[in-house]
């Protein structure tokens, strides 16, 4: 369990995260944000632009990854933490896991895809040779609130048009 300190500066990351994720609703995109920190400074950030960037590896974490990659002159990032605001799909937790992240920090939890427990095991799967501290709920209502409210406007308004699938 994470100290109060420890909530209160992890809070203030998703909060950055957040920010990121409201970014990508602005593009059409699925609201999900994600930033990347080491030794307290922010190394790499990202928002979902698949649609944007006609690429469906573009996901918010892989996004951070690839900057924090750039800014740090390596895809190896020992020590850097990722605050996303959604739980990580397969893809992202591989290339997490690749990446050698020391702890995950999600806000709201994907019963359909996620794989941190959400729905798959793929982060804290054994078999792997390296393993993430993995956290969730980390200001899980209003990641899941911004969501929510996304997708129940674009049901309203059709998502045929966008390319946005739930």
């Amino acid at each position: 369990m994470a100290s109060g300190g420890q909530n209160e500066r992890d809070a203030g990351w998703m909060r950055q995260a957040l920010d990121l994720a409201r970014r990508a609703e602005a593009q059409g995109e699925v609201p999900v944000g994600a930033v990347m920190v080491r030794e307290g400074q922010v190394v790499g950030r990202g928002w979902n632009q698949t649609i944007t960037l006609n690429d469906p590896s573009a996901h918010a974490e892989i996004l951070a990854l690839r900057d924090a990659g750039r800014r740090l002159g390596n895809y190896r990032l020992p020590g850097c933490k990722l605050y996303v605001t959604l739980e990580p799909c397969c893809m992202c937790a591989g290339a997490m896991i690749h990446a050698r992240l020391a702890r995950v920090v999600y806000g709201a939890a994907d019963p359909k895809t996620g794989a941190a427990g959400g729905r798959f095991q793929v982060l804290g799967d054994p078999a792997h040779n390296h393993r993430i501290t993995v956290e969730g709920g980390c200001l899980a209502e209003p990641c899941g609130q911004l969501l929510k409210s996304f997708f129940r406007d674009r049901r309203a308004g059709g998502n045929a048009q966008s390319g946005v699938e739930e």
